[in-house]
């Protein structure tokens, strides 16, 4: 059962093994990552969850050739070996074959910092946007990780990637896939806030006049909401993601390029930090705090 202090990933391993017992045609491939926590799901079902041991490459090829057998498998491992290593079996084994999959990952950008730089992934979601048609879940809370998990595992057959956080914000949000969530309105800019991003971002902006979209979901991008939230005249937007800063710029710019418009992208910066702390300590390097947030979006809306 759900509590208050369960995480992202504690939800996909609650949920997920649910799922498999109610659904014949899901899977659960894994690569060592999370095997514990579902030792009971593959107790009573051997033939659908299948632990490739710490080999991502066969692990998305697994998860490619249980797709071509008309299975929903699931594949999961830490962001960095989930995308980043085996990247030429994804852009093979899934999309060139014409089978989707759904890719659910943990730790992210900055979650695990004694990991090290191989356990941190902010390339991620730049990395499958090189890709055709994938759907990416950004989700900021565990309620919203299940409400995303339950539709990516019925969204047909499309690829979807869910990326999970232990970064979080403290409220759920009514998400609806491929929809962006207007939380505040103003009118001096807007400030385009995803995932884990949210409490920080409307943290810094209290007192600004500017709109506060939420995106739990960043492909497809809610370009519609975006024009909305502009209006017809100039605009300025800043994005704030919790990967790779400037991401989503160019869907930005695509969705309003009718306008003038500015766009600041705001995110883990290309550079690498080499010094390894906390979460929070990682945001206030990468300038993601409220505090840098707050002096960021308002040197450029000034």
């Amino acid at each position: 059962m759900p509590t208050e202090t369960d995480t992202m990933r504690d939800r996909f391993l609650d949920v997920t093994s649910r799922l498999l017992d109610e659904d014949p045609r899901l899977a659960l491939v894994l690569a060592d990552i999370s095997a514990a926590g579902f030792a009971r799901a593959a107790e009573r079902h051997p033939d659908r969850v299948i632990n490739v041991g710490i080999r991502e490459q066969l692990l998305i090829g697994a998860t490619g050739g249980l797709a071509l057998t008309g299975l929903r498998p699931i594949a999961h491992t830490f962001a960095s070996f989930l995308v980043e290593r085996p990247f030429e079996q994804v852009k093979l084994d899934l999309v060139h074959q014409g089978v989707g999959a759904v890719l659910v990952s943990a730790a992210g950008s900055y979650d695990w910092p004694a990991g090290g730089r191989t356990h941190m992934s902010p390339g991620d979601v730049a990395l499958l946007d090189t890709l055709p048609d994938w759907t990416v879940h950004v989700p900021g809370h565990p309620d919203e990780a299940e409400t995303l998990l339950r539709h990516a595992v019925n969204d047909g057959d499309r690829n979807v990637y869910l990326r999970l956080s232990a970064h979080r914000n403290a409220l759920a949000r009514p998400v609806v896939p491929g929809r962006f969530l207007t939380v505040r309105e103003g009118r001096r800019g807007v400030v385009l806030a995803v995932g884990p991003m949210l409490d920080g971002v409307l943290q810094a902006t209290e007192g600004m006049d500017v709109t506060v979209l939420y995106a739990a979901g960043v492909r497809p991008f809610d370009a519609a909401a975006l024009r909305a939230a502009t209006g017809a005249g100039a605009a300025d937007v800043v994005i704030v993601e919790p990967y790779l800063a400037g991401t989503s710029d160019r869907e930005a710019h695509e969705a309003l390029a009718a306008v003038p418009h500015r766009v600041l992208g705001l995110g883990v910066p290309r550079a690498e930090h080499r010094h390894y702390g906390s979460i929070d300590e990682h945001l206030a390097a990468y300038g993601l705090d409220a505090r840098s947030l707050w002096e960021r979006i308002t040197l450029f809306l000034r």
